[in-house]
């Protein structure tokens, strides 16, 4: 499935961003990060454009998040009082913010950094890995752990903004940053990495390996001889920035990003 191979954050995530941003991090204290730091290890192994690290990418692009056994969501909740305010202020702190990166240069001045930019992409997330540390334990709408462009020619336009929360993050904690009744957050999970000699299997259109592999469970797993993660990453929401209301939360918005 193309869409699966086209994924906000994300970001966000991967060794080539943890390498970009390793001279920045110095003295940092990432002990409560570990979890976070063996997601990036473990995608290392995944190096080439070609390979499952440019597919986990990829599936964190677009808009029809209900993609099958390696996406999990959030249960959308019926409306409660002051849910659309609340959705409404986020969506005024986003908009301030891409104000200000409209300029993609702006953005890396602050400390973005973009993720595998020579990879073809629908969107680029430019990440920064600060806020995605901020992110762990506190919700800041001008504070997003990714800003999501399309390339235009050697330019990018900005689109919309990605924000991530830790990874056990339970649903009602999601709920506390950006309402369920609104938004729905995703995750990626049932991942399979493949072996060194079998790294190929992880691209599409017949992958076995990665967010778009047809293994989904550690048995399948460990009988093909890969390393299972059962969530990679943290939890994803994507805001894109339009004129239309109906679009800014739209799940199908964020699925078509990916097709």
């Amino acid at each position: 499935m193309r869409a699966a191979f086209l994924i906000s954050v994300v970001f966000l995530f991967s060794s080539a961003f943890a390498q970009n941003q390793s001279s920045s991090m110095a003295g940092m204290d990432m002990s409560h990060m570990s979890g976070h730091d063996q997601d990036m290890h473990d995608m290392s192994g995944m190096n080439s454009e070609s390979d499952g690290n440019a597919a986990a990418m990829h599936s964190m692009e677009g808009h029809h998040m209900d993609m099958g056994p390696h996406m999990k969501m959030t249960t959308l909740r019926s409306a409660q009082p002051g849910d659309q305010d609340k959705a409404d202020q986020i969506v005024q702190g986003a908009r301030a913010t891409a104000e200000k990166y409209k300029d993609y240069k702006a953005a890396l001045a602050d400390g973005y950094k973009i993720f595998m930019p020579n990879v073809p992409q629908k969107q680029y997330h430019f990440t920064n890995y600060w806020n995605a540390l901020r992110a762990r334990n506190s919700f800041d709408p001008s504070r997003p752990t990714s800003l999501l462009y399309e390339k235009n020619g050697t330019d990018y336009k900005l689109i919309g903004v990605m924000y991530t929360a830790q990874k056990d993050a339970n649903e009602d904690e999601l709920n506390s940053r950006i309402p369920l009744s609104i938004a729905q957050w995703h995750a990626h999970v049932n991942l399979c990495m493949p072996p060194r000699d079998r790294k190929q299997e992880a691209i599409p259109p017949d992958a076995k390996f990665g967010l778009s592999g047809s293994i989904t469970t550690k048995e399948d797993c460990d009988i093909a001889r890969g390393k299972f993660m059962p969530q990679i990453f943290g939890w994803m929401v994507h805001i894109y920035l339009e004129q239309k209301p109906e679009d800014i939360w739209s799940v199908e918005r964020q699925h078509n990003h990916m097709d």
